[in-house]
């Protein structure tokens, strides 16, 4: 398949033909964004959307297998209510947008959180994304929302406990394989490389299992301004580490 090969900068030199399998990011700055402009946080999650819509499409373009995004976390219902409800609605005036544009766009998108505290229309279009992906192939969204580290381990620990209890599972057979079955990303491969624009040195409660063996790049470049040029000063980045996974 022939994917579209970037003109953004011919000075970032990227091997498109070795791209790491699946990156993650962490959409950090949006707030700052904003207030560096004299404009209201939510301002700033507006172009943040804006922008993973576009970084999203050009990981499709270039052929990566996997993008997961950290879009809410479990503690970010502590921010002020106004910002949580126009974060919601923003997701909601994208979903609705996906779901008009998949056929066209051919992006599969999937959910890692418990969803469960979303309105049940926000649930209902999440399920009819879910549901439309599963006929396409090809770059995998992956969609952090109501998401944390700790709960997803906790949520995974307590499921393979019952498991146990009804017999379903013996806790002396427990491997790293069998238990990331039990975790929001199963069937998804851990990501190679995650990213952090705006300037914090922190995973956050971001992939806490999965990130175990991946690549970190930071950047002081706040999330709307994260443009395809700084994603593949990213990914150059990578291609130029040696991953030995613990070996020599």
């Amino acid at each position: 398949m022939a994917f579209f090969r970037p003109k953004e900068d011919r000075q970032v030199q990227v091997d498109f033909d070795h791209l790491p399998r699946h990156i993650a990011i962490i959409m950090d700055g949006n707030g700052r964004w904003a207030k560096k402009r004299g404009l209201p946080r939510t301002a700033g999650h507006a172009a943040g959307a804006e922008n993973f819509r576009t970084i999203a499409t050009y990981c499709k373009d270039i052929g990566l297998d996997y993008l997961t995004v950290y879009a809410f976390s479990t503690e970010n219902w502590k921010r002020p209510a106004e910002e949580v409800g126009a974060i919601m609605g923003l997701l909601k005036k994208y979903l609705l947008e996906a779901i008009g544009r998949m056929e066209r766009d051919r992006v599969k998108m999937e959910f890692f959180g418990d969803l469960s505290p979303l309105t049940p229309e926000l649930r209902e279009l999440c399920e009819r994304t879910r549901e439309i992906s599963k006929h396409y192939e090809g770059c995998q969204v992956n969609i952090c929302l109501n998401y944390g580290g700790r709960d997803e381990l906790l949520r995974a620990a307590r499921a393979y406990a019952q498991d146990c209890l009804d017999g379903k599972a013996d806790p002396g057979d427990l491997g790293e394989e069998q238990f990331s079955n039990y975790l929001f990303s199963r069937g998804v491969p851990d990501p190679d490389l995650v990213i952090r624009p705006s300037g914090e040195l922190r995973l956050s409660n971001f992939l806490l299992w999965q990130s175990a063996y991946a690549e970190f790049y930071f950047t002081d470049v706040l999330w709307p301004d994260f443009t395809k040029e700084e994603l593949l000063k990213a990914i150059a980045a990578f291609q130029g580490r040696s991953r030995r996974f613990g070996g020599v």
